[in-house]
């Protein structure tokens, strides 16, 4: 069992299997050094756990552990390209997306349910750059969306 593979056991976290792509797009790509993810809804066994926008349908505690699904997903999908997420070195920058109403300017706070959990799993090298971006809608009337670029070694 590797490092991360510990640790995620000891934070009691399982990853999930990689998400299937809901349309067409891989769900992560590597150049150089670095692994790109697709944008990760907020699924839980092939299933959309919460629909609607930020605001209103959810709140912004439930989108911050929606968040923190998606940055689950992400990572899944790094160790599907990787093999191992012990390969990763650091995470770089973490995008996120919340379908909010146009009142909702919490998404910082929405958006720490991914940081946390990523500096959780990886310490230091889960400090990161961040974008939290409120947007109209997601696909599949999603509330939150995540992507990782992620650097990685040998």
């Amino acid at each position: 069992m590797g490092h991360i593979d510990a640790r995620l056991s000891e934070l009691g976290i399982t990853l999930p299997a990689v998400a299937k792509p809901v349309a067409s797009y891989v769900p992560a790509m590597t150049t150089g050094n670095l692994l790109y993810t697709a944008g990760q809804l907020p699924f839980v066994d092939g299933k959309l756990v919460k629909t609607g926008k930020v605001g209103a349908e959810v709140s912004a505690s439930e989108a911050a552990e929606l968040a923190r699904i998606c940055t689950l997903n992400a990572l899944a999908a790094a160790k599907g390209e990787l093999g191992s997420l012990d390969r990763v070195t650091r995470i770089v920058k973490v995008n996120g997306f919340v379908a909010s109403t146009p009142d909702f300017i919490g998404q910082p706070q929405v958006l720490n349910g991914a940081s946390e959990v990523l500096g959780e799993i990886f310490g230091d090298r889960g400090a990161h750059a961040r974008a939290a971006v409120g947007v109209a809608v997601l696909p599949l009337d999603a509330p939150v969306e995540v992507e990782l670029i992620v650097e990685f070694g040998a």
